[in-house]
């Protein structure tokens, strides 16, 4: 389901395509309710009636609504609205790992410091049986950063 920017799900108004991974796409929004920008994870529509599927999603939800770890961004639902199913979840802005690659070497302090937010993120999802989820990093700004794992499959340094 590819939403475009203005589209509403619920009091969600999408904004931006910001990932496309295997369970979906995820797209920057803007909770009208609460005045806060969101990430939302939207479930296909092809597949959002395979019974296997949707108890894929749910327990990804699930999984997240588990951890509360400050290197793990929070899940703040599971919507269905408009025969859309998706996850909302903080929004954690940055370039990806690879973007930040792509701009040339990496100095081993940042190296460090990307590689002990992960590992700290990871060891919590392992230690509540969320392992094995997947990770695409992303880097955020400010020197207060931390580590974002998303059972999504995004991870953010923000």
């Amino acid at each position: 389901m590819s939403l475009t920017p203005g589209t509403r799900l619920g009091p969600f108004e999408i904004a931006a395509l910001i990932g496309v991974g295997g369970m979906g796409e995820v797209y920057r929004a803007t909770d009208t309710s609460l005045k806060r920008q969101v990430a939302i994870k939207v479930l296909p529509q092809s597949v959002s009636g395979v019974p296997d599927r949707l108890a894929r999603f749910q327990r990804e939800a699930e999984a997240l609504a588990s951890l509360n770890h400050q290197n793990i961004a929070q899940i703040y639902g599971l919507e269905k609205s408009d025969g859309a199913i998706s996850l909302v979840m903080e929004l954690v802005d940055g370039p990806t790992l690879a973007d930040r690659i792509a701009q040339g070497a990496v100095a081993v302090d940042e190296a460090l410091l990307v590689s002990e937010r992960a590992d700290a993120g990871v060891h919590r999802r392992s230690s509540r049986r969320a392992a094995g989820l997947p990770a695409r990093p992303r880097l955020g700004r400010g020197e207060a950063a931390r580590w974002h794992t998303r059972r999504s499959g995004l991870c953010v340094l923000a």
